[in-house]
């Protein structure tokens, strides 16, 4: 059975870089505070010209050009995004004519910050299914769309960017094994409201608005709990250690979270992959924006086993064993 096996990435983030001594003169906040409690010094921001689909293509272009191919190769496109810029067409179908993809289809799928995970899952199932198909996979956000601006704590963990990868059949590496899990009971701790209904028979009561709400402590705990589990689960059901992986790229959440996962999983500093200080976090493209580093910097060997690990709202939660 052919599995779902990287031949390019590539990423996109905009020109605007928001720094912390920026957030001071935005809301009651200070370098110090958002560093000690986050870990993030910079996070880009998009402009004009930089809306979802548009950043979603130029990181699709990048890695379709290093796995060379071309736009009308690609079978399927999928974008993991909880901010498209409309409600409908698709963040996909936008990139699809953004890129000239005249031969795919095209579809958005929301797992929050887990996204990219349950992407790369079900490109393997397709590939399985029909091992000839290219699909260029894009976790992509603009949260800076979606945030309260006055909410100090919220406003300092998110920024925007793009990541893509383009993934076809392999007899001999890519995706090997996923353990992906949700819980909608604990959507209440991280969550974003929609639109106002138009319809008064089913509008929302207290609704407090469409940006970004978070109980700061009851994710910690559970973010740090459920990725470990999830790793734990993953490395036991394919009979690995942490010892038996060459990198451990987790969604850039907070540093915090981070260090925590790192203290009990015992991960040695060279096997984890840390850019969160640089971008904060950006949901479903924090994990393919940071392949794409790690693989232009050529830190990886034909062979080697990485892990992806990340948690969202919903709750959602999960890892990917993928072979490069």
């Amino acid at each position: 059975m052919k599995h779902a096996a990287l031949l390019g990435t590539g990423s996109c983030l905009p020109r605007r870089i928001l720094t912390n001594s920026d957030l001071e003169k935005m809301v009651e906040t200070s370098d110090d505070w958002i560093v000690s409690r986050t870990g993030i010094r910079t996070r880009r921001i998009a402009g004009k010209g930089e809306d979802n689909f548009r950043l979603a293509g130029r990181a699709a272009k990048k890695a379709l050009n290093m796995a060379g191919l071309s736009a009308a190769d690609v079978d399927l496109i999928l974008v993991a995004t909880i901010t498209p810029h409309m409600m409908m067409p698709s963040c996909a179908c936008f990139v699809q004519a953004e890129i000239g993809a005249e031969n795919a289809f095209a579809y958005d799928l929301n797992a929050a910050c887990s996204g990219f995970l349950y992407g790369l899952d079900l490109a393997d199932k397709y590939i399985a299914s029909q091992p000839d198909m290219n699909v260029l996979l894009i976790g992509s956000e603009t949260l800076s769309a979606r945030i309260n601006w006055q909410d100090r704590n919220t406003c300092i963990l998110f920024g925007d960017g793009a990541g893509a990868v383009v993934l076809s059949g392999s007899d001999t590496r890519g995706v090997q094994a996923s353990c992906l899990y949700s819980d909608g009971r604990l959507w209440n701790l991280l969550y974003m409201d929609s639109p106002e209904s138009l319809n008064p028979e089913i509008k929302q009561k207290d609704r407090r608005g469409c940006y970004m709400q978070m109980s700061g402590p009851d994710v910690f705990k559970f973010a740090v709990r459920s990725m470990e589990q999830a790793i734990r689960n993953l490395l036991r059901k394919e009979n690995l250690s942490i010892d038996d992986l060459a990198l451990v790229i987790p969604h850039q959440a907070n540093i915090r979270i981070l260090n925590k996962l790192v203290e009990r999983l015992v991960i040695p500093e060279e096997k984890i992959f840390i850019n969160v200080e640089r971008y904060g976090n950006t949901s479903a493209a924090s994990i393919p924006i940071a392949l794409d580093e790690v693989n232009r910097k050529n830190r990886l060997q034909r062979g080697d086993k990485l892990l992806f690990c990340s948690f969202g709202g919903g709750f959602t939660w999960g890892a990917v064993l993928m072979q490069w």
